[in-house]
C-alpha cells in the first residue's frame, strides 16, 4: 500500500514537473534563439522536455513494480 501511494505522489510530482516546463514563461526563454539552418531553438527544447518528463514518468512506474 505504501508503495503505490508513493508512486502515485511521483507520478503527480512529474506532471507538475511537466507543467512547468511546458509554462510560457518557460518556454519564452527559448524562444528568440534559433539553431543552424534557422530552425527554432524552442524545438529542441520541447522534445528534450517532453523526453525528460517520459524518462521521470517511466522511472515512478517501474520503481513500484520492483
Amino acid at each position: 500500500m505504501h508503495r503505490r501511494v508513493l508512486a502515485s505522489d511521483r507520478l503527480i510530482a512529474a506532471f507538475l514537473f511537466g507543467c512547468v516546463l511546458f509554462n510560457y514563461p518557460v518556454l519564452s526563454l527559448f524562444d528568440r534563439h534559433t539553431l543552424f539552418l534557422s530552425i527554432p531553438l524552442v524545438y529542441a527544447y520541447i522534445f528534450f522536455a517532453w523526453v525528460v518528463v517520459i524518462a521521470v514518468m517511466a522511472w515512478a512506474v517501474e520503481r513500484h513494480f520492483k
